[in-house]
């Protein structure tokens, strides 16, 4: 199994060119299957792991939170990268401190967003973001671990600002030492390509959230990187779950059980899976 040096080689240089995808997963079994499947890196995604918790995103306390990451990168052949939310922190401090801890937990990769989750301020402004994302890049810096940071740009995701402030956010947080750069719901060939050049040579993520029409091959031509789901096959999940119970619960009837895998399917798997890790 690749220590946590070689698995951060290996994710600084899938970023160096081409276009990769790297779908989040919300535990180490979705972890397994899907580097399993021969995906080469993973994210983590804060809204499928809150679920799966009992919990709203961004409610999950930050001791959870790093236990998480710590599990996943223990789990998991590949790199990955962690959605670090806002740092957990009000102050930019309080971020170098929690992204010290994140780089304990053995990931290859963190994002800190500007959204502060603050309904009255939903934005941190952004010489205040700015300033949070050049903490966390000390923090790394001062660490001595090649993890790499993501810069991202909230604003289109919560209806807050339009292309123009993300832009201008993003160029502030490639200044400032992000790696990679991350605006969420950007939706068509243009925002994606101005997005593209405005932060260029650094790569962008790009955000496939629902079937916007574009392949992979799309994303890659337009100049896009990386390729993430964010809490889709988790929300995948959950929506066959629950029309599933809601059959049996308001209908007693259990259609919706068809086509479902079956556990010798599972089980040879994941059997399958473990085996690679016996001495």
């Amino acid at each position: 199994m690749p220590n946590t040096a070689d698995k951060r080689r290996t994710f600084r240089k899938l970023h160096e060119g081409g276009c990769f995808v790297i779908p989040n997963p919300w535990d180490v079994g979705s972890a397994r299957y899907l580097q399993g499947l021969g995906f080469q890196a993973l994210a983590t995604t804060s809204s499928g792991f809150a679920f799966s918790q009992g919990y709203a995103d961004g409610a999950v306390p930050l001791d959870t939170v790093l236990a998480h990451f710590r599990t996943l990168a223990a789990a998991s052949d590949v790199p990955i990268n962690a959605d670090f939310e806002h740092g957990f922190a009000p102050d930019p401090d309080g971020v170098a401190r929690n992204v010290r801890r994140c780089i304990e937990t053995g990931i290859a990769g963190l994002s800190i967003e500007d959204a502060s989750g603050d309904p009255a301020q939903p934005l941190f402004a952004l010489e205040e973001a700015v300033t949070r994302l050049r903490a966390a890049r000390r923090a790394i810096d001062d660490s001595g671990e090649d993890v790499l940071l993501v810069g991202r740009a909230e604003g289109l995701l919560i209806g807050h600002g339009d292309l123009d402030d993300v832009v201008r956010r993003l160029q502030a947080y490639a200044d400032a030492g992000a790696d990679v750069l991350y605006a969420p719901k950007l939706r068509t060939r243009d925002e994606i390509e101005r997005v593209v050049e405005a932060v260029a040579p650094k790569p962008i993520n790009f955000l496939n959230s629902v079937d916007f029409g574009f392949s992979v091959a799309d994303l890659a031509a337009m100049g896009v990187r990386r390729i993430s789901v964010g809490g889709t096959l988790a929300r995948v999940a959950w929506t066959a779950l629950t029309r599933a119970a809601r059959e049996i619960a308001e209908h007693g009837t259990f259609a919706n059980f068809a086509g479902s895998m079956s556990n010798a399917e599972l089980n040879a798997f994941f059997d399958q899976d473990r085996s690679k890790d016996a001495p």
